[in-house]
């Protein structure tokens, strides 16, 4: 029986007709629409029809209790999710706890004490107000994510494949740095491809219109034909056609290449070593991070030196390697971003950042790598801690502590090789790897 109008329903289950009218009363003055019924079955009915935002179930009734209605609306898949809150007499805790367990949110206590009873009636009103808006959030974010995932072109789903196996093999906390870099990276590429895309359909499209003119009057093509090319602007379509269709396959490559590094940062050869070029895997890590080393508004590019050796091939983990070489990497760019803080674009300019690689052979059984920034470098205290497990440096959520424990059980106890660090404040940083060639 519906009794009164408002934004927000309130389902009332009692068999009492005195309760019935105090709670209709109570709650219609506060401005919410009332809905009543004396029994659980017409409750139960009452509740798939209007959907009430609340349901106040009284406990002890005839036929069917206020336990079992509770129990049968949590059953029913269309009013499951409406809160519903206990109204009784018993003091009883164990009745309490039976009621919470069924699903029900809250308990009122009877004789009603009126502002109690309304503030916990708004408070759970509020929370499913909360839930409805946190759900309809999260049904258009799913919305939104399916459309942008649905616009994906085939190379971008061959990029996910390889990035989904990345993930799984990813031990680091590295790896918020590799999506971030594969996402700046593509980001470029597609838009190029996507807008000389359009453009070259245009083109196409009037290329196309002047060929069929052209055959619809020939042999003596006359006027229509010259005013068609001048439309059109023939001239500009043969000349600007071809560089979209380079820019395009520009595009592509770009996309091949880091697709490739992508590939051969996150080589799965998690059971086996296998023998591969160190380059290689530092080639790749240094495409994945090439977003943070380009210039930025408050400074240049950092400059990468390579100094790459004739060093045979390394029996390794290579995927394994690569999460190393990331994670010292992105250390040293944080590194130099850290100590440009203050300085100008000028200075840092005249005093560029640069990043070291290089590679050679130690002796006739290692080879070594070893990665140089000429950031502010460690102190003493931070040099002896570096390797030690979850110490960091950096704020809270910037670093997990874990990244060069990790790194230096890869090199020391997955390949038997040496890794160090040599710096001192205000000199630099200096990572020094050393691993057998079998």
């Amino acid at each position: 029986m519906l009794l009164n109008s408002s934004h927000e329903i309130i389902l009332v289950i009692d068999d009492n007709p005195t309760n019935l009218e105090v709670l209709y009363n109570t709650l219609a003055s506060s401005g919410y629409e009332v809905l009543v019924e004396m029994d659980g079955f017409g409750g139960m009915e009452q509740a798939k029809s209007y959907q009430p935002d609340l349901i106040l179930l009284d406990v002890q009734m005839p036929g069917i209790d206020g336990f079992e209605t509770c129990r049968k609306l949590q059953f029913d898949p269309s009013t499951k999710n409406i809160p519903v809150i206990f109204m009784t007499a018993m003091t009883d805790t164990t009745d309490k706890v039976k009621g919470l367990n069924l699903g029900a949110v809250d308990y009122i206590t009877k004789p009603f004490r009126q502002e109690e009873a309304l503030a916990r009636i708004q408070t759970h009103l509020k929370i499913r107000r909360l839930s409805l808006e946190l759900e309809q959030q999260k049904q258009e974010l799913e919305q939104v994510v399916e459309k942008r995932t649905s616009e994906l072109t085939y190379t971008l789903q061959e990029l996910k494949k390889t990035q989904l196996q990345l993930i799984q093999n990813e031990k680091l906390s590295t790896i918020g740095q590799l999506v971030a870099g594969i996402a700046h990276e593509i980001n470029n590429p597609v838009g190029c491809i996507t807008g000389n895309l359009e453009q070259a359909n245009l083109a196409v499209k009037d290329a196309v219109d002047y060929i069929r003119l052209y055959q619809t009057t020939f042999p003596n093509p006359g006027i229509q034909i010259e005013q068609k090319a001048e439309e059109i602007d023939i001239e500009y379509l043969l000349e600007d056609l071809p560089k979209m269709f380079l820019s395009m396959q520009t595009g592509i490559e770009r996309i091949r290449n880091i697709s490739t590094s992508l590939r051969t940062f996150s080589r799965a050869d998690v059971d086996c070593k296998v023998s591969v070029n160190i380059h290689e895997g530092l080639e790749s890590t240094l495409m994945i991070l090439q977003h943070r080393l380009k210039a930025q508004d408050y400074r240049p590019a950092i400059q990468v030196i390579k100094k790459y050796a004739e060093i045979p091939k390394v029996e390794c983990y290579l995927g394994q390697l690569n999460q190393v070489f990331m994670n010292i990497l992105a250390n040293a760019i944080d590194a130099l971003e850290e100590a440009n803080l203050g300085r100008s674009y000028e200075a840092i300019k005249a005093s560029p950042n640069q990043i070291i690689v290089e590679t050679e052979m130690k002796n006739e059984q290692q080879v070594a790598i070893r990665i140089v920034d000429n950031g502010m470098g460690m102190t003493k205290d931070v040099k002896q801690r570096i390797f030690d497990h979850l110490f960091t440096t950096k704020p809270v959520g910037k670093g997990t502590g874990l990244g060069l424990t990790i790194a230096h059980q890869i090199i020391v106890e997955k390949h038997g090789g040496t890794i160090e660090v040599n710096s001192e404040w205000g000199g630099g940083t200096e990572f020094a790897i050393a691993l057998p060639i079998v």
